[in-house]
């Protein structure tokens, strides 16, 4: 069933052909636009500012491809605010976020002289009004460098700025506690103390406990009856410190520029995927050796134990019209069989193109029903999209002018030497561009108007940046809840850039890091300030990847690999047949043998039974619904280990009292940690000691200084998710994991 093609114009003139026909082809990412500033200047306060209509995000910027990105004052300020992150090439594009999420804001706040100066975290709304400040700290002192969190509670383009100021009371406390000790000036700096509490019970919006803090500290300090250090003491108390850490007096208030955060949705920053072949679900063959496909009712049959194991995405290959020129044989052989399906990829036919089902799947009302039982069961569909043609698309005598033509008048297939891909003709994106991108416009929202809800985008990095930029725009313009995961497995420039112009997710190099120092060294990376540009998804394996690690690993190197994928990202996915330890490659790549790609595969999915690791991938996917630190991705720590086959790291969200933000979770108020510890060796038994950093488990100060020089002491409760096994860890923790047994602990930390 093909649903009515829109025709689209052809050029008037031919523009200039690409003559490659690898997929390698790109585009520079576009220049960025002209920025229109608004001045403001910064004037001493003595109360928290009201923020002006000047440091909002404007509302246009909703797809944020051109027009105005960053707003404020482009000068430095009274006290300057420079280096600000999140932020994509000074606010060209905006920084990701997602709803629930803790974002980490940086900035480097400094002045003249030795006054103190401190920083505020200011997250505006995409109505253009403040809607929360937090607290930043000095995290690197003698570098000036603050930090603080924000968490925005809804989808928009948000504005965040980091406001700069002198802090009068800091000062005092600095030089009143050397003073006051020393006898220097004594009575002067109790007078100005007494003077400066005058000015502090005045800031507005105090709530009425701190404020009778504050007041009883300013009696104490005015008391000429009390010694100078009782006098001292009570202005500089811990609850004095807590009361101004929230409402503090601000002087010579400095506003950053405001820059752009674009907040999506949970799902673009958190889930679990799983990949499915709709045609091999059902699929049977006859006793002469012809096939029946499987269709989209019997591919509804597998939905029920998908969503078992908990996932939250189905994602389905393309479900296209196939041709028959030039189509692929098992195994990408250019010899195929009577009744051999194809590639799903080489999309087009007599039957249709991009706005079609196969036939032998069955009508689009067939696939909305798919659609309806997934959302039933509490999973959203994402679709494959592959935007090439078979030879027989119609796309290919409609517009002849979308492809590329050699001299000898042949349009030229996709190639990636020494591959060749004769079956699939790739898209001249300078041919009548504008006629391509409303084409694809058109044909995405026939999917998303039957309920597609995510797209995984096959191979962006072969079409224009420019191209993804538009298109993605108009998406969060008109449907931003629509995630769009890049494809990508290419150059780090080009991923990088699919994500700042639009993408929501990107697959990475997780695939090919095995070793403890490569692994660690990635999850820093991806977790670190390029978390602000680029979600990653974590897959142990694809339909077209089968590591050499997995080929040699067995049944505990698959273990090994979910629980690195699925604790080791926010996102992640496993391509089916997984849960049964599908390992045998085809010789010479790292492909499994017998390709789904071209052939059907039915599946016994009782022999995983035995396995576990279906059961796994259900326990894995539990605990991380159950700890929300699993679904944050800027928050990891790697902790050292003795034995380099033993990976340790740990992903930490602070409670709101400490972060000075909300995600809107239950673990707001105690906070959630997770270690996980791996063993990286599928074949033998590893132990090892691993070093903790307590500060990064949220173990606090005192229950450490109770462990005193004792490395062992224990000082938590190491819950494992995994066994139902508890522990009494200290700084320093003996781990032994028998990869027969138990590949790795995925452990709560509690305070003991």
């Amino acid at each position: 069933m093909t649903t009515p093609r829109r025709a689209t114009p052809r050029p008037s003139a031919a523009a200039p052909r690409d003559t490659d026909t690898a997929a390698s082809r790109t585009s520079p990412p576009p220049t960025p636009t002209t920025r229109t500033r608004r001045s403001r200047t910064a004037a001493a306060r003595t109360t928290a500012p009201k923020p002006t209509a000047n440091a909002s995000v404007p509302a246009a910027l909703v797809g944020f491809p051109q027009g105005t990105t960053v707003t404020g004052s482009p000068g430095i300020g009274r006290i300057p605010v420079v280096e600000v992150s999140p932020t994509i090439a000074e606010g060209r594009w905006p920084a990701k976020a997602a709803v629930g999420e803790l974002v980490p804001v940086e900035a480097t706040v400094f002045r003249e002289g030795h006054d103190a100066v401190a920083a505020t975290a200011v997250l505006v709304g995409p109505d253009g009004n403040d809607r929360a400040t937090s607290p930043m700290v000095d995290v690197a002192p003698g570098l000036d460098r603050f930090r603080g969190f924000v968490a925005p509670d809804e989808t928009g383009t948000w504005g965040l700025r980091v406001e700069g100021w002198s802090d009068p009371y800091g000062t005092w406390r600095h030089d009143a506690g050397i003073k006051i000790p020393a006898g220097i000036d004594v009575q002067l700096m109790l007078a100005e103390g007494a003077a400066l509490f005058e000015r502090i019970l005045t800031v507005p919006g105090r709530p009425g406990p701190e404020q009778e803090v504050l007041r009883a500290a300013a009696s104490a300090l005015a008391d000429a009856g009390l010694p100078p250090d009782v006098r001292f003491a009570a202005a500089t108390s811990d609850q004095v410190l807590a009361a101004l850490a929230h409402h503090p007096l601000r002087d010579l208030v400095s506003p950053s520029q405001t820059y752009p955060l674009v907040v999506d949705r949970p799902l673009a920053l958190a889930g679990s995927w799983y990949e499915l072949f709709p045609r091999s679900e059902g699929a049977k063959q006859a006793a002469d050796g012809t096939w029946r496909s499987g269709t989209f009712a019997t591919a509804s049959k597998r939905l029920p134990a998908i969503a078992a194991m908990g996932f939250d995405v189905v994602y389905l290959t393309p479900v296209h019209p196939i041709g028959t020129t030039f189509r692929k044989g098992r195994n990408n052989s250019l010899a195929p069989e009577p009744g051999d399906p194809g590639s799903p990829y080489a999309i087009g036919s007599p039957e249709g193109g991009h706005d079609a089902v196969h036939p032998d799947l069955g009508t689009f009302d067939d696939f909305r029903a798919l659609v309806r039982k997934a959302r039933d069961l509490g999973l959203e569909v994402a679709l494959d999209v592959a935007l090439q043609c078979s030879p027989d698309h119609p796309w290919v005598t409609e517009h002849p002018e979308w492809f590329t033509r050699r001299v000898d008048g042949s349009i030229a297939y996709a190639e990636n030497p020494p591959k060749k891909y004769q079956d699939i003709y790739p898209l001249n994106f300078d041919n009548d561009p504008e006629g391509i991108y409303q084409e694809i416009l058109r044909v995405l929202h026939v999917w998303v108007d039957a309920g597609v809800t995510a797209f995984r985008v096959d191979n962006p990095h072969t079409k224009p940046l420019p191209f993804w930029e538009r298109l993605l725009a108009e998406f969060r313009r008109t449907n931003p809840e629509v995630i769009f995961l890049s494809e990508a497995f290419t150059k780090p420039a080009m991923m990088r850039t699919l994500a700042t112009v639009g993408f929501h997710q990107s697959y990475t190099y997780f695939t090919w890091r095995n070793t403890r120092d490569e692994l660690a060294e990635y999850l820093e990376e991806v977790s670190g300030p390029l978390g602000s540009v680029m979600r990653p998804s974590f897959w142990p394996t694809t339909h077209d990847i089968l590591p050499p690690y997995l080929q040699q690993g067995g049944v505990a190197g698959f273990a090994v690999r979910a629980v690195l994928a699925a604790t080791g990202s926010p996102t992640w996915g496993v391509y089916s047949g997984y849960e049964l330890v599908e390992n045998v490659p085809r010789p010479g790549v790292e492909e499994q043998i017998d390709n789904e790609k071209y052939e059907y595969k039915p599946r016994d999915w009782s022999r995983g039974d035995d396995l576990g690791i279906a059961l796994l991938i259900g326990k894995l996917n539990e605990v991380r619904r159950e700890h929300p630190a699993l679904r944050q991705l800027r928050n990891l720590t790697v902790h050292p280990t003795a034995n380099d086959q033993v990976l340790a790291f740990s992903r930490r969200l602070p409670p709101s009292s400490e972060s000075g933000a909300s995600t809107g979770t239950r673990a707001d108020a105690v906070g959630d940690t997770v270690l996980v510890v791996v063993n990286l060796d599928p074949h033998h038994v590893q132990e090892t000691t691993v070093f903790l950093d307590l500060d990064a488990l949220g173990i606090s100060a005192d229950r450490q200084e109770r462990a005193g020089s004792d490395p062992w002491f224990p000082v938590m409760e190491a819950h494992d998710e995994l066994s139902g096994a508890s522990f009494a860890w200290g700084r320093n923790a003996y781990v032994r994991l028998d990869p027969a047994v138990q590949v790795a602990h995925v452990v709560h930390v509690r305070p003991s």
